[in-house]
Parts: structure tokens; sequence; C-alpha cells
């Protein structure tokens, strides 16, 4: 077989570099796959700008989407679904793989199981390097939810399943009932984006999308946005009597501000606080007497997995997610593709492997 090419990185300030690596025998349940197409999130940015440490050398990407090449033997050919998969099937994956036995997994967390392992984060240790969307091929472990994808999903929209599109899909799953409910989204990248068209889809009565920056809120237009607030302009006054608001953003102004906005009973979501920032000062008189719930989701479980991929697979002509990546690299553009993204903040950027051997 094919030896894979995959891109290292090895720290932040070092140029990432080209290496050739053996594909390793497939053991226990594993399967091999030919990676197409990957993009960058906003965690991989930041592990390259050095605002998120990993153990290095390491393979970055995580939103990823391949076909299949060869199955261990003893893996049972069946996505997470049951579905019969074949080899030349295209597949997306969870970003993680999690021991099913877990306690944290027989409580519907499998993300935050004992013995985690997450591609795109990482070490290259031995054999084991294959495991980062970076890479011309990525072997997927026992514990990694599968599950099979239509080839007329484009492959840059099909890519972004598996992250943000599945976290979004958890946070709808904590929010609850969504139809006829006024919403708030603070917070326009891709995750404020796909959480209007999710709400969209769901039934909202009315969704706000606030953002600092005008262009994205000009195209949270597009994925159901139906008044939009730009925070740096200080006649903008957010809305209140808001039923749920999510916060895809970090900023501890941005929540703050929104569950100060929340009507009686009302729901706060919290996404975006994965990075280090103030601490959030909370008014906890007021959130007793109004009845206020907040809730906060990492990653998301094999059911939001399978939401996000009904909901691509229904509206991925819907909304515009084929003008999600603006730009597109190849692999061995990998840093190009990066200082892109760093300085203009794109939705995403994407490395098309389509053609990589």
């Amino acid at each position: 077989m094919d030896k894979a090419r995959l891109v290292a990185f090895n720290g932040h300030g070092q140029p990432m570099e080209v290496l050739t690596k053996e594909i390793p025998t497939l053991h226990n349940g594993e399967i091999l796959i030919k990676n197409l197409y990957t993009t960058l999130c906003g965690s991989d940015l930041h592990t390259f700008c050095g605002l998120r440490q990993e153990k290095v050398p390491t393979v970055l990407g995580h939103e990823i989407v391949g076909e299949i090449v060869a199955f261990s033997e003893t893996h049972h050919q069946k996505d997470y679904l049951g579905n019969e998969l074949n080899i030349g099937d295209r597949v997306t994956w969870s970003i993680f793989s999690s021991d099913p036995d877990s306690a944290m997994a027989k409580i519907g967390m499998p993300q935050k199981g004992e013995n985690l392992f997450k591609y795109g984060h990482a070490q290259i240790t031995g054999n084991d390097a294959l495991h980062g969307g970076l890479s011309t091929y990525c072997v997927l472990k026992t514990g990694t939810a599968v599950l099979k994808i239509s080839k007329a999903i484009p492959l840059p929209v099909a890519a972004i399943i598996n992250c943000a599109v599945a976290t979004v899909a958890g946070a709808i799953r904590l929010a609850g009932e969504i139809s006829g409910k006024k919403i708030l989204i603070t917070g326009s990248g891709l995750l404020g984006m796909v959480c209007a068209a999710m709400c969209k889809d769901a039934g909202a009565a009315i969704i706000h999308s606030a953002d600092i920056n005008a262009q994205r809120l000009e195209q949270a237009k597009a994925f159901g946005a139906n008044e939009t607030h730009l925070l740096t302009d200080v006649s903008s006054v957010l809305p209140a009597e808001i039923d749920i608001a999510f916060d895809m953003s970090g900023s501890a102004d941005a929540m703050e501000n929104s569950i100060q906005k929340l009507a009686t009973g009302g729901t706060a979501i919290w996404i975006g606080a994965v990075f280090n920032t103030r601490k959030v000062q909370i008014d906890a008189e007021s959130v007793v007497r109004r009845l206020i719930t907040i809730k906060g989701l990492h990653n998301y479980n094999f059911e939001d997995f399978v939401y996000a991929v009904n909901f691509i697979t229904r509206n991925h002509q819907v909304f515009p997610f084929k003008k999600v990546v603006s730009k597109e690299f190849d692999l061995l553009s990998a840093n190009q593709a990066f200082e892109f993204a760093v300085a203009n903040k794109p939705l995403r950027v994407g490395i098309n492997l389509k053609h990589h051997g």
C-alpha cells in the first residue's frame, strides 16, 4: 500500500514539516481512511498561534471527511447506525474515540470518558502518526462513531460536520424546544452561523445574531438570522425577553449581557468559552429570582453527531454552507493556509487532499 504523507506541527513559531510515514497494520476494529478534505478549526489556529498547547509533534486538523480504504479483520463493517460500510464509502467520524463502557459514556457524555483519544490533538509516537487531518490517511480507532454520508454533500461542507455542526447540535439538544422561541446568538463565527441555521430549521420565532464584525453579521442573515446587532455600535441595543441565548463567542461581556436579556425562565447555553479570558460576573440573585438556567457544553455526544449529519444532509443546499470555506490550499501549502487563516479570519480555510496520494 502507498505510504502516507503528513504535515507535522512542531510548536508555535516553528514551520510545519512534511513527513512520509508507513501505513501501519490495522488492529482491533480500526479503519483506514483516505482523507479527502480538512478545514481549519479555531482550535487549530489557537494551537498554531501558541494560545493552546499540544504535545508535539502532532498532526493538526480534526474537521475531516474521507473515504474508506481498508478495514481491520475484526471490524464489523457497520457504521454507528448499523448501515453497511464498504471500501470506497464516504464517511465522517467523531472527533474522538471513547470507551463505551466508561462511566461518562454511560450517562451520555462519551466526550469526557476515560482514556479519550482526540483526532488532530494527539502526539506522533512511533507507528501511531495517522490521526489528523493534515495527512493523506487517517486510522480510525475503535470507539469512534463513523457515519456514512452522501457524496452529494460538497467536501468542504462535509468536513465541518464532525466539529462545528455536531457541537451546535449538542447546544440545540441542551436548549430544548426551539419552535416558537425568541433566540439570541452571540458570536457569528461558524458556530454562530450553524446555530442560526439550526434554529431556523427548528422553527424559532425570531433569531437575533450579535457580533463585533459587520461582515459576519451580513453573512448570518443568509443562515437564518432575522435581526443583527453590531456590538461595536454604541447605538446597538440587544433585545430583551429572550427565551434562549446561545453564546458562541467565549466573550465574558457577551455572556454577561445575554444573561441580562433573558426572559423569566430563560436558558443560556455557553459553547464558546474554550480559552482563557476574564471571569464572568453574574448577579446570582437575579438568576435565582428570574429562574434562569445556564448550561455549558464542550464537544458533543454521538446522538448530536447523528443529528448533525441528518441536518447537513437535509440542509446543505438550503443555507449557503458551500460559501463557508473562503480559500482552499493543498496539503503541501499547509503553512500558507494557516497564515492566511490567521491574517484574514475567514469562517474556514480548506485543505483539499482529494488528489494527494
